[in-house]
């Protein structure tokens, strides 16, 4: 107890001496712990939770991060920033996640200045720095304030320490916006966006936990968690049936489980490609 005590004093020493914030507010337990820290630290008047709701983003997400603002008594304001309207997103290149940050933290960074708040705040944590995460540049040049990254705090703790003050998202799972279920270079879409939406909104209805629907084209690769597996494989039929209607030709499950960035992987088989094609210089 003493310790969870330290480290939450530690974080709100970050963003005490700005005296207000705007917090980049998800829903998730990252952006959660980031909002009860502002809230412990300046008090609910002086913080605001700004979600951004567009077509990456789960409508069920939505009435979750609306609730847990209003038990912390601070002002919960949803805006959409459009990121499909940029080519650069809606091409998905590898960068993607920077044009969209991009995007999120200009507008957040306005938003900020017209309503009288010090720093726009976000939920980045330490573990975030060692991934693949080109948003973390857009924060970086945009002056965003990251308390849990700038402490230190991994994702780990930022369970134990979510935990400690009871936020009802401690032990949620990690849920990534759903332009990340795209191989990079595939195209990006409202139509496509919702199929992925459907499906997983279909498969957290049935029970499962973790769940990425990943979209390569006709087919849905499903990732659940490795204890989901066989159950999903069980529920074969209803879920095949479901993500067939929602616009799939064929349903595959992975056998992996499910994997944070498991798109990713391209990348670096691409990267050990190159570099076996690179000339011997003896």
């Amino acid at each position: 107890m003493y310790r969870a005590e330290e480290r939450l004093r530690e974080l709100e020493a970050i963003v005490a001496p700005y005296g207000s914030a705007l917090v980049a507010f998800s829903g998730g337990v990252d952006s959660s712990l980031a909002l009860a820290v502002a809230t412990r630290a300046l008090s609910s008047e002086k913080v605001v939770a700004v979600t951004s709701n567009n077509e990456t983003y789960l409508p069920s997400e939505l009435d979750l991060a609306r609730g847990f603002a209003s038990s912390l008594g601070v002002e919960h304001l949803v805006v959409n920033t459009r990121e499909l309207d940029d080519p650069n997103y809606a091409s998905n290149p590898t960068n993607r996640c920077y044009f969209c940050k991009s995007t999120l933290y200009s507008d957040l960074s306005r938003l900020a200045d017209e309503r009288g708040y010090a720093c726009v705040v976000d939920g980045a944590n330490k573990d975030d720095e060692g991934d693949y995460r080109p948003g973390r540049k857009a924060a970086r040049e945009l002056g965003v304030v990251s308390p849990l990254s700038l402490a230190g705090v991994g994702k780990a703790e930022v369970r134990e320490l979510a935990k400690y003050l009871g936020l009802p998202s401690w032990d949620k799972p990690a849920l990534a916006c759903l332009s990340s279920r795209f191989p990079y270079g595939q195209e990006i879409t409202p139509e496509k966006l919702a199929q992925v939406a459907r499906a997983e909104e279909f498969l957290r209805a049935e029970g499962f936990r973790q769940v990425r629907v990943r979209h390569h084209g006709e087919i849905a690769r499903l990732e659940v968690g490795p204890e989901e597996i066989e159950r999903a494989f069980a529920c074969r039929d209803r879920i095949s049936a479901e993500l067939k209607d929602a616009g799939f030709l064929y349903v595959a499950l992975d056998l992996s489980g499910y994997a944070s960035g498991s798109l990713n992987a391209a990348l670096s088989r691409k990267g050990k490609k190159a570099r076996k094609s690179l000339p011997v210089v003896s």
